[in-house]
Parts: structure tokens; C-alpha cells; sequence
């Protein structure tokens, strides 16, 4: 480490990381888009969101989370010149409206706006 490294830091401040909690929402906001898979998911958030990142254990526990919720369904899907299928995730229709709200506070967080809808399903 030198002196140089320290001043850096505080300039350019280090990514942060993404809790379950927001890789839930993140996940959601993109699905509703359109059908995406894992490695997709956090490629979208660090060419999207810069100063935010995921790691493969968050968003697998926030994807797991979700499938068991049956808030997003799966499907294999083969990749030509890929060896293995990848897994492709969407979000169930009778989630949708859930999904939606998840998804604005989402949008709320990296906007610094926060968007708590006024009724949750609990």
C-alpha cells in the first residue's frame, strides 16, 4: 500500500455490495424486463449501476429465495458454443404486481428516493 492508494480511496469510493434484501428487488426490476440468467443478472447491474456489486452467493440465496416464493420460474436453456445449458429466470405471472413494487424500491434505493408503497402483502 502506498500513501497515494489511501487519498484514492476516499476519492473513489469502492463498490458496494449488494445485501439478499436488495438483490431481491435488483433481481426483480431486471426480470420484469425480460428473462435473464445469473452471470446476466450481475453484468447488467456493473455496466448499469457502476458503484454497485453482486456476488454469486447473494444472488443465488436471493434467487433461491424467490423460487421458493414461486415469485420467478426457471428454465434451462441451451447456449450454442456452451457446453452447459443456462439457467434462465422469469417472474411468474401471478407475482407481477408484487414483483412490481419490489421493483420500485429498487429504484427508489440507487436513486436515493425512497419508493415504500403505500400497502404491503405481508
Amino acid at each position: 500500500m502506498q500513501l497515494e492508494e489511501i487519498y484514492q480511496f476516499f476519492v473513489a469510493q469502492p463498490p458496494v455490495y449488494l445485501t439478499q434484501e436488495q438483490a431481491v428487488c435488483y433481481v426483480l426490476s431486471i426480470l420484469l424486463e425480460s428473462e435473464s440468467y445469473g452471470t446476466g443478472l450481475i453484468e447488467k447491474l456493473e455496466s448499469e449501476y457502476p458503484n454497485y456489486r453482486l456476488s454469486d452467493t447473494v444472488l443465488y440465496a436471493a434467487l433461491s429465495f424467490l423460487e421458493s416464493e414461486q415469485a420467478v420460474a426457471s428454465r434451462l436453456q441451451k447456449v450454442e458454443g456452451r457446453g452447459r445449458p443456462r439457467r434462465m429466470y422469469s417472474v411468474s405471472p401471478q407475482w407481477h404486481n408484487e414483483a412490481q413494487k419490489l421493483a420500485a424500491l429498487w429504484r427508489g434505493f440507487v436513486t436515493k428516493q425512497p419508493q415504500v408503497p403505500k400497502a404491503v402483502a405481508v
